[in-house]
């Protein structure tokens, strides 16, 4: 790497006022592996754990793992790990250069090595952000066992694919070894994700080794987790800005919000970093902060993505200055908020926040990439605040309008929407049920089928008969009928 480029050669010679590790990286020992080093990661658990490292808690370094591309591996590596994260807010930015991944792994180049991070007694904890549609569930929520990435793992375990057959090779190695199990941080958004990925973790075990898989019941620790920070996609325009601010070039900036969370069920047999010294707030419990999140920012999200994508708002603070948008987004907050428990810890504070948030015109944060992967996303952003509305007898008509919305995107691409705008694992089974262009109501009930959308709860067929309704105004008049029919006016500001 030529010295104009950003690495431990050049962190002195960076622009005064980017801030720097304030650490010597030489004396940083691995401590956790993560799997998914995408964008998220390295602006959220990676601060973190920095912060950690720069308060002398040198055993804790990252080895990053990517299960599928090789890209940013081939960006950060020739950095020694080292990237810039960019806090942008309408005040300006902020420059930080984060040390905290030591080293770089590509799964399907090296599974060997992965496995060896994996079982090394030095990893004490694996952190996930694979997203919702790498846990591989089938539409009743268990294991994909027909997966063919799930019947290579099971067939040959020591070349993995999956997040699921990394795991339980390197818990079965360490169990071999005798060495104590990893703990298991899933930081994705799924309901109760680390008891999720803990019953999916058994369910693959028990195809492979009943032993294996009582191990896994008994001794492998899953807490669930809490994480928010918003993290747009980084653009060719971001790099050459954050170039010329820093004085060298770095290959994969990230960009981010000033806001960050982090809630974490404190159950860490091997260890952990003092994270709560830096803002995260552990808990027994992550459920209440987890539910308020899921159906307050993502189901928000979900619906000025889709809503904003059929409305011409390529971003999420232009969809959301659109005064017909963001009446709808305050009255499905107030349908989703209330499914909340009590125990939430929620007051108007809280969405107050939000608003601010969504309205960071310096992020740029792109509806498609929030719509991407619906079918996955969907059912614990917007589905079960749904259901728990009708099951209390409580109205509820917004909510639907966000599931019509995603199959109007869906349909809506190669048309008014380019071809692969967003995609989703159900592209291909989608698109061809979009184009026999059936009636609402079939349509529908079509996509709860594919997607497993409400299962086969009692209120499955209202929803549909909601959500068809939706859609009816949507084919007819796009966003401005849908929202007229709820009384929403769209008039401009």
């Amino acid at each position: 790497m030529t010295s104009n480029h950003l690495s431990d050669n050049t962190l002195r010679s960076l622009s005064k006022g980017v801030t720097t590790p304030g650490y010597d990286r030489d004396k940083v020992a691995l401590g956790i592996v993560h799997l998914g080093v995408g964008a998220f990661h390295r602006a959220h658990q990676a601060v973190y754990v920095d912060d950690c490292l720069g308060a002398g808690e040198t055993g804790w370094g990252i080895v990053g793992v990517s299960l599928r591309s090789a890209d940013t591996r081939d960006a950060l590596s020739p950095q020694d790990g080292l990237y810039t994260l960019a806090v942008r807010s309408s005040r300006g930015e902020q420059l930080r250069v984060i040390g905290s991944i030591g080293s770089m792994l590509v799964a399907p180049e090296d599974a060997g090595a992965v496995l060896a991070a994996l079982a090394d007694p030095r990893t004490r904890i694996v952190t996930l952000t694979i997203t919702e549609k790498a846990y591989l569930r089938a539409p009743g929520g268990g294991l994909d066992s027909a997966h063919p990435d799930i019947v290579s793992d099971l067939a040959r375990p020591e070349l993995p694919r999956t997040a699921h057959g990394f795991l339980a090779e390197a818990l079965r190695r360490r169990r071999a070894a005798g060495v104590a199990p990893f703990t298991v941080l899933c930081c994705d958004n799924l309901p109760a994700n680390g008891a999720t990925l803990h019953r999916l973790m058994i369910e693959f075990a028990t195809l492979r080794d009943a032993d294996l898989a009582r191990h896994i019941a008994d001794e492998v620790a899953f807490p669930s987790s809490m994480v928010d920070r918003i993290v747009p996609a980084t653009t060719d325009a971001d790099r050459a800005r954050i170039a010329v601010e820093l004085g060298v070039q770095d290959a994969w900036p990230v960009m981010t919000e000033p806001f960050r969370q982090w809630v974490i069920e404190d159950h860490f047999p091997a260890g952990r970093p003092a994270w709560e010294k830096f803002g995260v707030t552990m808990v027994e419990d992550v459920r209440p902060y987890e539910e308020m999140k899921l159906r307050l920012l993502n189901g928000s999200h979900s619906a000025i993505a889709y809503l904003g994508l059929l409305s011409g708002h390529a971003t999420v603070d232009r969809a959301f200055a659109d005064p017909a948008i963001r009446q709808f987004v305050d009255a499905l907050w107030a349908e989703a908020i209330s499914t909340l428990p009590e125990d939430a810890g929620l007051d108007t504070s809280y969405t107050e926040a939000l608003a601010e948030r969504f309205s960071n015109p310096a992020l740029a944060h792109r509806t498609a990439q929030i719509a991407n992967d619906g079918s996955q996303k969907l059912p614990q952003r917007i589905i079960a605040s749904a259901i728990d509305c009708l099951e209390a007898g409580d109205e509820m008509v917004h909510l639907t309008l966000v599931v019509a919305a995603w199959i109007a995107a869906c349909a809506a691409r190669g048309s008014t929407l380019p071809e692969s705008h967003f995609t989703d694992p159900l592209d291909t089974a989608l698109t061809t049920l979009l184009r026999q262009h059936l009636p609402a109501t079939e349509t529908v009930a079509a996509v709860f089928d594919l997607a497993g959308f409400a299962g086969d709860h009692a209120e499955r067929q209202t929803l549909i008969e909601l959500a068809a309704v939706h859609l009816v105004h949507l084919r007819r008049g796009g966003p401005t009928l849908a929202f007229a029919a709820l009384g929403i006016g769209s008039e401009e500001a």
